[in-house]
């Protein structure tokens, strides 16, 4: 046999064998799923989704893209009679539940919704315009022992309501950042 023999023969077959036998069938593996009806706050359902299981065991919930796909800051087992019951916990790396499911389970979720962010703003204006009533009130016309005592300066009073909310809110923040790092 020569060498160009020898090549047109292994172009000629192919490596992986597709043709099989007429009563053989492929096997193919089935991903567990679940079941989830979907409700927001209680009202609903909004959505009625299979949602594929995961984790080593293929039984463990994917959390994470339901809160993503809903923009939920959590969810929670639900019973249609009794409301809500208790939180979903998840794996903060992973995304997947803590408890387990069983393949062809019917889980009722409720979800929270997340905050918008009109409402930590709204909040804080509205804290800077109280305090600088407050602080204009108050110190219109201060007594003599007070400007005697206490210079303020020339501030306008939004100024110092604006600097008493970012002063708090730093130090609120800080003492997180702190805690987490063993400060």
């Amino acid at each position: 046999m020569s060498i160009g023999t020898m090549q047109e023969i292994e172009e000629a077959t192919p490596l992986l064998d597709d043709s099989q036998a007429s009563g053989e069938s492929r096997s193919t593996t089935k991903v567990p799923e679940v079941e989830i009806h979907m409700y927001r706050c209680g009202k609903g359902p909004i959505d009625v989704f299979k949602s594929n299981l995961g984790g080593w065991e293929q039984d463990q919930l994917e959390v994470r893209p339901i809160l993503e796909k809903y923009g939920l800051k959590s969810i929670f087992a639900f019973n249609v009679d009794k409301g809500r019951g208790v939180p979903i916990r998840f794996h903060p790396r992973n995304g997947r539940s803590i408890l387990t499911y069983r393949d062809g389970a019917v889980v009722y979720i409720d979800g929270e919704p997340q905050d918008s962010m009109i409402k930590p703003i709204t909040r804080i204006i509205l804290g800077v315009v109280i305090l600088t009533l407050l602080i204009t009130f108050l110190l219109k016309d201060p007594p003599a022992w007070i400007k005697n005592n206490i210079s303020i300066g020339n501030f306008p009073p939004w100024v110092l309501a604006c600097i008493v909310i970012v002063f708090t809110r730093a130090r609120k923040r800080t003492r997180d950042f702190f805690r987490k790092y063993g400060w």
